[in-house]
């Protein structure tokens, strides 16, 4: 549990970072057509799908090594 606070800790600090940056004309022109969000959707899901499946693949890691 401790391990996944200080994944989600670090994953805020990091967008947070990076949200500070200048815009550009390409999130410019998507913000400007409402077309951000759904890039914005997409990432996200996909961010998710890979911690999802990161975590599964950590569970059964540590299954294996209890195994053995």
């Amino acid at each position: 549990m401790k391990k996944i606070l200080t994944t989600l800790l670090l994953l805020l600090v990091s967008v947070q970072i990076f949200a500070q940056g200048e815009g550009s004309a390409v999130a410019d022109t998507l913000a400007g057509s409402d077309k951000i969000y759904v890039v914005v959707t997409c990432v996200t899901l996909i961010l998710l799908g890979l911690l999802i499946f990161l975590f599964s693949v950590e569970r059964r890691i540590k299954k294996l090594e209890k195994k053995s």
